[in-house]
């Protein structure tokens, strides 16, 4: 990969990385205007069952999809440090060249086809 494609994936990949902090910022800014009470999952004595369990769904919800952003966000992070070091596109178990429609598709991808078959494979 030559210099002008590093380039241009590390621009994808700071865009990248913009798009994950704003997506993580919103998710945790409503959860920090979530109540306590909502927090710890306390209902009111006079609140429905149903709006327990709607509300129970969504802070799990939100839970889930901030965790998501952040390993994404940390994946990102990881190519980009990468990039710095002239290792990327080099796959962590092999050492062999990740192909370059397999990053186009995955930009933080750190394993080739094969090994992440062989990954999969044993979990």
């Amino acid at each position: 990969m030559g210099k002008r494609k590093y380039a241009e994936v590390k621009k994808l990949l700071l865009e990248e990385r913009q798009a994950l902090l704003k997506q993580y910022h919103d998710l945790e800014e409503g959860n920090l205007n979530t109540s306590q009470s909502e927090l710890s999952g306390e209902v009111g004595f006079d609140e429905e069952y149903a709006d327990s369990g709607t509300q129970t769904f969504e802070r799990e919800r939100d839970l889930s999809l901030s965790n998501n952003v952040k390993d994404l966000l940390e994946k990102v992070e990881a190519a980009l440090r990468k990039i710095e070091q002239g290792t990327y596109g080099i796959c962590d178990i092999c050492k062999k060249p990740i192909p370059e429609e397999r990053l186009k598709a995955l930009p933080y991808a750190t394993l080739c086809v094969e090994c992440k078959q062989k990954e999969e494979k044993r979990h």
